[in-house]
């Protein structure tokens, strides 16, 4: 049986031992392990693919650990954590108790900084970077992002401050094919082969020593070539951004080619100063089903490797059907705008884009959330009903702007919180559990969270038409829920078993759960009403009268106990002197792990067994 070469790299110092000839062959069996790995657990496989050789010349010309290795968003890590001792425990890759998919200190000491959303790279670089100047240690700091990163403002604003300092930090663009900026044909591909070659670095410091050696003229001398340089540079390249910000740049290289980017990493090296090295791949490189279609393996669930066909479903689920409603309302109310992050698959806006692109109606702007709110704030000032959908993980970076540019004035904006409550094995960075109390104390917002779809689709045309102000319709992961019958989807609230002296309140996908525990309960004996709750924001007095009698009160709450619903109603239940006993069960002051959506409900005691238990525990008197 022929040897494995990756099964001989145990650290990335196996890596300096082998030849370029066999650097080749162990990139083929790197992807091999990629698509097989993904295969079977999922993952993002189309961005990993196209950073094997990146990776694997990161490890071969820097010493990591001491050296440090930055990965932006942190989903193209995986070949990182095959050649840093990982490999043995790859196959439990995203799955409970094992490897997560993106980058973690307490995983592995070759991991410089934890990761999973975007553009945070070069900013986290450039803090490591200083703090070993500080620290008088001369090893490096490599940041790696994406073309698409970059359009986040925290990107550029990481940039402008990283080269203020002489660290030892360099920044990677991984630039696969989403183009920054304009191809500016054979000249200047063949000035970056140029560039690229060891010769012409040796012979570059070579003239530039000389003349700066001559006495009286040659420092004059090797300032005009500089100067000529870089007018010629101006003229090949068009303005170069980032040598402006102070960065020395470098390439555009061929990212797949092994000799040419060990060449310029160690030329990077040996500057020791802030360095800008654009690499061009190709996302989904050796899988063709990948190349092809890089976008529908940019995350994927488990496929067949020789059909490239995924084993889930292609059924609908809630991103779907919010996409689909929002373009037939849109259809007959000429206002309606629709707003994505570079998220349009994700979201559902697919079928907007292809509806009314044309019109002007749909807008990607990128990774860019912040803007997107500030942007549908404008949209909404000058007559139109603007439509943000946004996984709940990355609403986060949009605080200030729905409080100050939103909120403030009431703008007329609905943002589709995509992704509430736990989502499952990506893990503790895009977990949905914090919109809730995050929106909770904005005066004036209003906060739909439904559990089916018919519920979703009456909450968006609430959104719309029947509010002003700030309008959130948040949704899980996946399809709907199955709940018994008795449930309005066209109220605020409803409640089935009415009259009884414990009752269950709840919202969401999680109020299956909470049903099937009421009806555990009441196979035991023990009869509960269940008050399901549409509109969570502002909360409705109405509910406080239907539940203000009852002795026993518990309320489930998929999502963080501080500042969530569960809290605001307790603190109502006492202000109106409620008598009887309260229980609030939520996530309470934890990050939830990587598992499948079902276990990890469960490991957060959500699930139904896990609510009778808890009502047996603290109320059942």
């Amino acid at each position: 049986m022929k040897s494995s070469i990756l099964d001989s790299i145990s650290s990335p110092e196996d890596l300096k031992n082998l030849s370029f000839e066999e650097l080749g062959p162990l990139c083929t069996e790197i992807r091999q392990t990629l698509i097989q790995t993904t295969a079977k657990s999922g993952g993002h496989l189309a961005s990993n693919l196209g950073t094997v050789e990146l990776t694997v010349a990161l490890h071969r010309v820097f010493d990591c650990p001491q050296d440090q290795i930055v990965w932006d968003v942190g989903h193209q890590c995986y070949t990182h954590k095959l050649l840093t001792g990982r490999k043995d425990q790859f196959s439990t890759l995203r799955q409970e108790g094992g490897l997560s998919g993106f980058p973690k200190r307490k995983e592995s000491v070759y991991d410089a900084f934890v990761a999973g959303h975007s553009s945070t790279s070069i900013s986290v670089a450039s803090g490591l970077a200083r703090a070993k100047s500080l620290q008088h240690d001369n090893h490096h700091v490599i940041a790696v992002i994406g073309d698409g990163a970059f359009t986040s403002g925290l990107a550029f604003e990481g940039a402008n401050n990283a080269a203020r300092f002489r660290d030892n930090l360099i920044v990677i663009l991984n630039d696969n094919k989403m183009s920054i900026s304009k191809n500016v044909g054979s000249f200047s591909k063949y000035l970056s082969k140029i560039r690229s070659r060891p010769a012409y670095f040796k012979t570059k410091d070579t003239v530039e020593s000389v003349f700066n050696h001559v006495p009286l003229v040659g420092k004059p001398i090797a300032r005009m070539m500089l100067k000529t340089k870089n007018m010629l540079k101006t003229v090949v390249y068009g303005s170069n951004w980032f040598e402006d910000m102070g960065f020395y740049y470098l390439g555009p290289v061929d990212g797949h080619n092994l000799e040419t980017l060990c060449d310029v990493l160690t030329r990077a090296k040996e500057l020791h100063r802030p360095v800008f090295l654009h690499v061009e791949t190709q996302k989904g490189k050796g899988y063709s089903f990948a190349e092809e279609n890089p976008g529908e393996y940019h995350g994927t669930s488990g496929f067949d490797i020789d059909t490239g066909k995924s084993f889930v479903s292609g059924g609908t689920n809630f991103s779907n059907e919010f996409g689909l409603h929002l373009t037939e309302l849109a259809k007959k109310d000429s206002r309606i705008c629709a707003i994505t992050a570079a998220m349009k698959y994700g979201t559902g806006l697919n079928y907007f884009s292809h509806a009314f692109k044309e019109e002007g109606r749909f807008y990607d702007v990128g990774i860019a959330e912040p803007h997107a709110v500030t942007f549908a704030g404008g949209l909404a000032a000058n007559g139109m009903l603007p439509v943000f959908a946004v996984y709940s993980s990355f609403l986060q970076r949009c605080y200030d702007e729905i409080i100050h540019d939103l909120s403030i004035e009431e703008q007329h904006v609905v943002i589709g919180i995509d992704r509430a409550g736990i989502v499952g094995n990506d893990g503790e960075t895009h977990q949905g559990l914090f919109d809730v109390a995050m929106l909770s104390n904005i005066p004036k917002i209003t906060v739909y969270s439904p559990a089916t779809y018919a519920e979703m689709r009456w909450a968006l045309e609430q959104s719309l038409y029947a509010h002003t102000g700030v309008c959130c319709v948040r949704y899980p992961r996946g399809g709907e829920v199955s709940l018994p019958e008795g449930f309005d989807p066209h109220k605020d609230w409803s409640m089935i078993h009415p009259g009884k002296e414990t009752v269950l309140v709840t919202y969401g996908r999680i109020a299956s759960e909470v049903c099937k525990a009421a009806q555990m309960l009441a196979e035991n004996g023990t009869e509960v009403s269940v008050l399901k709750i549409n509109q969570i924001l502002p909360f409705c007095e109405e509910v406080l009268a239907q539940i203000k009698d009852a002795k026993q009160i518990l309320f489930v709450e998929e999502g963080m106990k501080n500042g969530g619903i569960g809290q605001i109603l307790g603190e109502k239940l006492l202000e109106q002197g409620y008598q009887g006993r309260y229980q609030l069960l939520a996530i309470d002051d934890c990050f939830v792990s990587q598992a499948t959506v079902a276990r990890a409900i469960e490991l957060s005691g959500l699930d139904a067994k896990s609510i009778v238990r808890f009502y047996e525990q603290k109320i059942k008197e």
